[in-house]
């Protein structure tokens, strides 16, 4: 759990809007500070001896511990690590991030921020995604369904032989993905987990159980014998039947189903479809981060914890991003 103030004050902690967002972060200095109040909120902590001490600080930005001399930096060790991207911009994007409520392409992220590269727009996205998972984060309980669809994606690869037309083609790809999403009482829903798998066997399905939903809970399912062991790992599984059945599957688990139709909208209407399978599980994240913060009435708020996250989460480059493309350019 974070150390900072469960209950961060608006206005205080974070801007409220774009005209306080643009008075606050005036400066590169004002960007650090922000991200070093984020890191350390009780002053700096060594992150190889881990003396909590007032450091020596540079003209250029590093800090020196007083105890080992061992010099760091704000960045080092995060998200931002390496990047030559200014923070103002870094900030910039991470707003508009979580000012938009339905995501961001890569390319309209570009155009708002003015940036020279697409890549350059790409890969923060990919690194914002990756601050969006919180390792620490409770599992759901209660009554909550889990069941498995399809999502139909398609990459983007440069034709193999040469002359054979310019741009790129196109290849769908029919991708399973595990849902479980929380259901209240009387109605409504709660938190959501999202997964890519390579099947529906029970060697996929049973660790996302364990992984994201509480022992105790009741667990509703379809008739699939992959979750059959769940009984015996203290879950209360509740199975439905759909072949024969005269209630409809979309009634039946309205909570999956709702969710699997919003995964699927979003993403072909935010990314056009064009999400590499490699890259999928950063997209549900992104959706996750998302659909769980639903109801917050203060997109400043949302733009507080993700930057806490930020700078808590280890570094991703460009090259560990594009390494999962098989031979395509990076897109979406």
């Amino acid at each position: 759990m974070s150390i900072h103030t469960l209950a961060p004050e608006a206005g205080k902690d974070y801007p409220r809007n774009w005209s306080e967002f643009l008075e606050r972060f005036v400066s590169e200095q004002a960007c650090l500070d922000y991200l070093e109040w984020l890191r350390w909120p009780r002053g700096f902590v060594c992150p190889r001896c881990g003396v909590a001490a007032e450091p020596y600080r540079s003209s250029r930005g590093r800090l020196m511990c007083a105890s080992c001399s061992v010099q760091s930096t704000v960045t080092a060790g995060t998200i931002f690590e390496k990047t030559r991207t200014p923070l103002r911009v870094w900030l910039a994007a991470a707003w508009y991030v979580t000012n938009q409520k339905h995501g961001v392409s890569a390319l309209g992220l570009q155009r708002v921020l003015g940036l020279g590269s697409y890549q350059t727009a790409w890969t923060m996205l990919h690194r914002l995604r990756r601050a969006m998972v919180r390792p620490e984060r409770e599992r759901l309980h209660g009554i909550v369904e889990v069941d498995e669809t399809y999502l139909a994606i398609s990459d983007r690869i440069q034709p193999v032989a040469r002359g054979r037309g310019k741009g790129r083609k196109s290849q769908t790809h029919q991708t399973h993905v595990v849902i479980a999403v929380e259901l209240l009482e009387p109605k409504g829903f709660g938190r959501l987990r999202l997964q890519r798998i390579n099947n529906a066997s029970a060697e996929q399905l049973i660790p996302f159980v364990l992984a994201n939903v509480e022992p105790g809970s009741q667990v509703r399912t379809d008739g699939s014998a992959a979750y059959r062991d769940l009984a015996d790992l203290g879950y209360v599984r509740h199975r439905t039947v759909h072949l024969g059945s005269d209630v409809p599957a979309h009634v039946s688990m309205v909570g999956v189903h709702r969710v699997a139709a919003l995964v699927k909208r979003w993403v072909l209407g935010t990314h056009q479809g064009a999400v590499q399978p490699g890259h999928l599980d950063a997209y549900l994240d992104e959706f996750v981060f998302r659909f769980n913060r639903r109801t917050s009435r203060s997109r400043g708020l949302l733009f507080y914890r993700l930057l806490e996250q930020a700078v808590v989460t280890d570094p991703l480059t460009y090259r560990d991003v594009v390494d999962k493309l098989p031979r395509a350019t990076a897109t979406a």
